[in-house]
């Protein structure tokens, strides 16, 4: 699968143009998904130096992109004079979702385990109320 990234408030804390905190998790869930071969593009409004801090401050961290602001890593800026900056991925991260950035655990469960968001949700309601998947809802028939 090949995944779109965002940095700032998705990776780390959002402070742009400094680098904040890193979100619980992220490069730990990043390098494993990088293990199980997916292509991992980091997709930010940084350029420049800035740019350059956030690709080396992931690498630190064992974190190596697929490609960086575009969709593989020999493409040219120059060839994309007629086309659509739109990345063609099957998935972005990003904490502008609708909703919000899930934490990074439920980020990997939905990847790995092909889990909707909605999936991860019904878990975690009956995690609370203490049902397992193969209880049934009691209905107010008992017949």
């Amino acid at each position: 699968m090949t995944i779109a990234i965002d940095f700032d408030g998705t990776i780390v804390t959002h402070e742009y143009p400094k680098i904040g905190e890193e979100l619980p998790f992220a490069t730990e869930t990043l390098k494993m998904l990088i293990k199980e071969h997916h292509k991992l593009i980091l997709w930010t409004v940084r350029e420049g130096a800035l740019l350059d801090e956030a690709v080396n401050w992931c690498r630190e961290r064992g974190v190596e992109f697929y490609a960086i602001n575009k969709d593989y890593p020999e493409e040219r800026q120059e060839w994309n004079n007629h086309f659509s900056r739109k990345l063609k991925v099957d998935m972005w991260i990003d904490d502008r979702n609708i909703g919000g950035l899930p934490d990074w655990g439920q980020i990997y469960q939905m990847i790995h385990y092909n889990k909707t968001w909605h999936d991860i949700m019904r878990e975690e309601r009956r995690s609370l109320r203490g049902e397992n998947e193969t209880q049934k809802k009691k209905h107010w028939w008992q017949f």
